[in-house]
């Protein structure tokens, strides 16, 4: 049985000028969404709900016969605004699925650009635990995510709408990984081709190098998938309990049961 996660990357609004298709896509399956981020975030998870629902009736007739989806484990997981969209999707949002999510990831998710100037539809509501999700959580967040780069725009992950906002509003069973040197589009390629791929070194605060960030969220992610979808939690607890190395330093670990 195929086990399948939707991934979003959508670059938050002071994100705009990066190159969407740069962003590392660290779990695939049928199709990828990759949107520069505007005002408004009704389009892309009305999308993401339509691509879901689709799953129910057009996925087997795309799959190799001998291959019988699981649609009972969907994971969904969002990078940035993407993570807003997924939250706001899992919340049920603008828009609701025919299919139930089992796990939901928010890779350095954002609500906006302040607390108080959240986008359309307002996904925090700043009271703690109130999402109800009924489903396992998994949020990462960046160190550096909330520090300017430069003057001349804000940071790319701000403090007030930013990866510590969500998880305070989840509920268990939730996970939380702060990586403590590195920045909001440190988990993209090394290469970003063009004029723009190089400017996501120059608007958000980033690390030394992307690697071990992309490594670290990499694993953490499908250690919380074979946790949550398989019922293999060994990986996941590993990292929890320091028997697995992780290859960066981690500014804040917590785990809600």
């Amino acid at each position: 049985m195929a086990i399948f996660s939707i991934t979003l990357s959508t670059l938050s609004s002071s994100d705009t000028s990066l190159p969407t298709a740069s962003s590392l896509s660290l779990l695939s399956f049928v199709k990828k969404l990759y949107t520069v981020a505007g005002p408004d975030s009704t389009d892309e998870i009305k999308s993401t709900a339509a691509i879901t629902n689709w799953l129910s009736s057009g996925l087997r007739e795309v799959l190799p016969t001998h291959v019988q989806p699981n649609l009972s484990k969907i994971g969904l997981s969002g990078h940035s605004r993407g993570g807003k969209v997924a939250f706001a999707l899992a919340l049920g949002k603008i828009a609701t699925t025919s299919s139930k999510f089992s796990a939901l990831i928010g890779i350095d998710p954002v609500d906006g650009m302040d607390k108080g100037k959240q986008t359309p539809p307002k996904v925090l509501t700043y009271v703690p635990h109130s999402f109800d999700l009924e489903m396992a959580v998994l949020v990462i967040g960046s160190g550096l995510g909330e520090i300017r780069r430069n003057p001349l725009f804000p940071p790319c992950a701000p403090k007030g709408v930013n990866h510590e906002d969500f998880y305070r509003e989840c509920r268990g069973p939730a996970c939380y990984f702060v990586a403590k040197d590195y920045g909001h589009v440190d988990m993209l390629d090394d290469e970003t081709k063009g004029f723009r791929g190089k400017s996501s070194y120059c608007l958000c605060k980033n690390g030394k190098s992307r690697e071990p960030m992309r490594c670290f969220v990499g694993g953490v992610v499908v250690a919380f998938l074979k946790a949550y979808l398989e019922g293999d939690s060994g990986s996941l607890e590993g990292i929890r309990d320091g028997h697995e190395v992780a290859p960066l330093e981690l500014q804040k670990m917590d785990f809600l049961e």
